[in-house]
């Protein structure tokens, strides 16, 4: 009696393990049937709130992809990781994508989904302060460097509003990673900021937003999924699906409210409060920050490379047609 017991034990802890182990293959085996997509971010931002939706709540899952995400820092540094192969997708501003075609780089960048359609930045003071435009006159402000979007597009907030540029010490100097560190070691009046960093130093009495550069700067491409040309060729189904997850992404954020949304990204900023949180979505969602459809139109794209005209960066057209291969119809 006791053998047949202790039979039936050993069968039951078998077939215990065994499951176990068929579980385990299970999972990798689905694991293995997602396609993985290497992406460089250029910074890891509330501004990019529908895409981090896109990932947290399974979209990319849903269409057979594994995103494979990495920090780089620097319009110009995920331009390069996307050149050389070593990720596949870039997030970043366009104008990076518009240097590389005018570097008569053969297998050059192409922008394939939009994310943001103005600029995600934030203009802080040192003083809690009642601040129009023109305060910036005769003081110091950080905005990185002079050849990125974050710096173009506070340009042309500057040009909408009427201010002339070289009445304002603009300090070009300091890498855009470091612009919260320079301005909380005492460089600077003001600084230009992304969420999370603009409410940190909120909290910390470091520094208090003032005022939104999207709303003064306008609409046009201001954050985008690029890739190579020829792995955009070689991957249309790949980055169709990509784009459709965007899109999902961007529909969630969109129809929900802040609260909804922090809840979805929260494991993306597992250092902030979901209230926090849900107050800088309705921040971006009050600035219009994100496009409704991954969609690039023409007319935005001509505004960035106007742009880069008037601030001498380019002295030829990137024709639309060039650079811009919408996976989205």
């Amino acid at each position: 009696m006791k053998r047949n017991i202790l039979y039936i034990f050993v069968g039951i802890l078998a077939i215990t393990i065994m499951g176990l182990v068929i579980g385990i293959f299970m999972k990798d085996d689905t694991s293995d049937n997602l396609e993985v997509v290497k992406v460089a971010e250029v910074t890891h931002s509330i501004f990019y709130a529908p895409f981090y939706v896109a990932i947290e709540n399974g979209y990319f899952e849903d269409e057979g992809i594994k995103i494979d995400l990495m920090l780089v820092s620097g319009s110009d540094n995920v331009a390069a990781s996307v050149l050389s192969g070593d990720t596949n997708v870039g997030l970043a501003g366009p104008e990076s994508a518009v240097y590389v075609y005018l570097g008569k780089e053969k297998n050059y960048l192409q922008v394939f989904s939009g994310l943001t359609k103005r600029d995600g930045q934030f203009i802080l003071s040192r003083k809690d302060e009642k601040f129009n435009w023109e305060s910036l006159y005769g003081k110091e402000i950080l905005v990185g460097r002079s050849t990125g979007m974050p710096a173009l597009s506070f340009l042309r907030a500057l040009e909408n509003k009427g201010i002339d540029k070289n009445k304002v010490n603009i300090n070009y100097s300091i890498e855009f990673a470091e612009l919260s560190g320079s301005f909380i070691g005492g460089d600077g009046d003001y600084v230009n900021l992304f969420e999370p960093l603009a409410s940190k130093l909120e909290d910390n009495k470091n520094g208090y937003v003032v005022e939104s550069v999207g709303q003064a700067s306008g609409e046009f491409p201001y954050t985008a999924f690029y890739a190579r040309k020829n792995y955009i060729n070689d991957n249309k189904d790949l980055l169709t699906r990509f784009t459709n997850a965007i899109k999902k992404g961007m529909d969630y954020t969109l129809n929900n409210d802040g609260n909804v949304v922090a809840k979805a990204i929260a494991k993306q900023f597992s250092d902030t409060k979901i209230d926090d949180l849900a107050t800088m979505i309705d921040r971006y969602k009050e600035s219009d920050a994100w496009l409704n459809t991954p969609y690039v139109k023409e007319e935005f794209y001509n505004t960035l490379v106007l742009l880069l005209k008037e601030n001498n960066l380019i002295n030829e057209t990137v024709y639309y047609k060039d650079l811009v291969n919408n996976l989205y119809e």
